[in-house]
């Protein structure tokens, strides 16, 4: 889908919803933007499309969207 560099999005915990990884990156504005990213089936997840919002996203995944690639990294903090 993308070619762009991937940017690390970190995480604190185990998984992340979907959704809220969206909006954590700041490529989204809101959870509005989210949703219909997602639903219309522009987000990948590991290279398969994802349409769920509650879909949980681990440190490693790789997420792309239109014209952005992101990869889920453990934070340590």
């Amino acid at each position: 889908m993308a070619t762009e560099p991937a940017i690390d999005v970190p995480i604190r915990d185990e998984a992340i919803r979907l959704g809220q990884l969206l909006k954590l990156s700041g490529l989204v504005e809101d959870g509005a933007q989210a949703r219909e990213l997602i639903q219309t089936g522009r987000v990948l997840v590991d290279g398969e499309v994802e349409t769920r919002r509650a879909h949980q996203v681990r440190p490693g995944s790789r997420v792309e969207l239109p014209g952005a690639v992101m990869t889920v990294v453990r934070s340590d903090g």
